[in-house]
């Protein structure tokens, strides 16, 4: 254990039960053994030094500090710690990098290198996982086994491809067993691709949008039904803040680049009079930019939106979204739906000037429905009672819990399949295939009829969506899960392997 302050004193977490936050065993351990010195000396001269966080408060708008890669290289300290935040006017203790929530956000370029000195101040294992990345999964890349032990550190290194796709893409732990209990903690941060310099005002707003619970000055316990549930937080945060403005001339285009970072709630977005436009999904540009009423984010989806300030107060509200039941008499068919919240108010303000809107170069994809696959397979989700992880209740994909020495899924290299997911349970699954893009094809029986990539697809209770992935690049191990992360460290995770 660290000599700093435990995990358990800086959050109300510890009525969860050892068996719970029991730390798992891995697949393809990496652990560096050697901690890292006390001081953060070892920084890259071209590196910038983090600022002092900003302080999240009601109303105002702030986002985290943006680290861009300078000459192709990005790299940077990444500390991981409990740390003292100010929420709406209060000080709460939350797990941090770099001592803010959000973490600082990364602006990276096709063909960059991304160098992350990750240091654990934590008294448990975490890790990092850069999710929407089209980029390795093996060694110190973006690897979901790496194991690093509390009071160490460990170097990551990642190659981001020169053809990779400008969007929006984030980082959080995923560590199995504790990626629901740290991502609610904090620990989360936007990572944009783009071919824009944002030194000359051209940034777009970041929006990334969590939730969690506040009890004693610290993040809330959840029980063994919140967790089998998929726990939802009483308190929506917007860049750590609660329901922050966005002010901006009447009319003026502001471009949100937002991110679903809850560890379960969906978020259900009205746009109504923002004069909405969906640029891009996910990682991925849109061929077309598309009006838009409202948009749908399932846990970690994003989307690329420009909207238009209007001339009265106008709230975003993310509304209640009912994720379905647990069935076969669970906690009495208690429903998964959270409250209404506000993501933000716009409020027009003359003397604010409207930020530069840079256009994102597109890439051209390749259509996945003009091709034949050359496999066909079904991955099955599921939901059954049993000894599991879930304390009576299983999380199965294919029939089976996770297990770190169990390759689930082998694909060749070079090929493209064709995958139908099945919700076969009475709540919905969003599913999540690190690294490969999924061209959506199917969706409860209606055929797509332009490409859609993404790398979360929202799976309805008792339904199913058919999707494409090209294989043409990246081999070795990495995993495919429900998103709701409460359910991925439950079992609901599987490993796949290309050779």
């Amino acid at each position: 254990m660290s000599d700093g302050i435990t995990r358990r004193q800086a959050l109300t977490i510890g009525a969860v039960g050892a068996g719970v936050l029991a730390i798992g065993a891995t697949g393809l351990v990496l652990s560096l053994q050697t901690p890292r010195p006390a001081s953060n000396t070892e920084r890259s001269p071209e590196t910038p030094a983090p600022e002092t966080p900003a302080e999240a408060t009601v109303g105002g708008w702030a986002e985290p500090e943006v680290l861009s890669a300078r000459d192709g290289l990005l790299e940077f300290d990444l500390r991981v710690t409990a740390t003292e935040v100010v929420v709406a006017g209060s000080t709460v203790r939350m797990l941090t990098y770099n001592g803010t929530v959000p973490g600082p956000t990364l602006h990276l370029h096709p063909g960059d290198r991304l160098r992350v000195h990750l240091i654990n101040d934590l008294d448990e294992v975490t890790n990092l996982h850069t999710h929407g990345l089209h980029v390795s999964a093996e060694g110190n890349s973006d690897n979901p086994f790496v194991h690093i032990a509390p009071g160490n550190s460990f170097d990551y290194e990642i190659d981001i491809p020169d053809d990779h796709p400008t969007g929006i893409n984030w980082y959080h732990p995923h560590h199995h067993g504790l990626a629901a209990d740290q991502v609610f903690g904090g620990m989360y941060g936007a990572i944009v691709v783009d071919t824009d310099d944002w030194s000359d005002g051209g940034s777009p707003r970041v929006v990334l949008v969590s939730d969690t619970t506040f009890v004693g000055g610290g993040v809330a316990a959840v029980n063994q039904a919140q967790r089998m549930m998929g726990r939802t937080g009483e308190t929506l945060l917007t860049n750590g803040q609660v329901a922050p403005e966005l002010r901006g001339p009447t009319g003026s285009a502001q471009r949100l680049l937002l991110i679903n970072a809850c560890a379960s709630r969906y978020l259900d977005l009205s746009f109504a009079g923002f004069d909405a436009t969906l640029q891009g999904t996910d990682s991925m540009p849109l061929a077309e930019p598309r009006s838009v009423d409202r948009v749908l984010l399932a846990p970690g989806n994003r989307a690329d939106v420009t909207v238009t300030i209007p001339a009265a107060e106008t709230k975003l509200v993310a509304a209640s979204f009912d994720r379905g039941r647990m069935g076969m008499g669970m906690m009495g068919g208690q429903s998964t739906a959270g409250a209404d919240a506000v993501v933000l108010t716009a409020l027009p303000d003359a003397a604010i000037s409207a930020p530069r809107i840079l256009q994102n170069d597109t890439v051209a994809h390749p259509d996945l429905r003009t091709r034949e696959p050359n496999g066909v397979r079904t991955i099955t989700m599921s939901m059954g009672m049993g000894g599991g992880g879930g304390g009576g209740m299983q999380f199965l994909l294919d029939g089976r819990e996770y297990s770190h020495d169990r390759v689930d899924q082998t694909v060749q290299l070079g090929t493209m399949e064709e995958w139908t997911i099945v919700n076969d349970s009475p709540m919905a699954h969003p599913f999540h295939l690190h690294i490969w893009p999924m061209q959506v094809i199917r969706e409860s029986g209606s055929e797509t009829n332009e490409i859609d990539l993404r790398d979360v697809v929202h799976v309805p209770e008792f339904s199913s969506v058919t999707v494409r992935i090209n294989f043409d690049r990246l081999p070795g191990r990495t995993v495919y899960h429900c998103h709701i992360l409460d359910h991925e460290d439950l079992g609901m995770m599987g490993i796949i392997e290309a050779s």
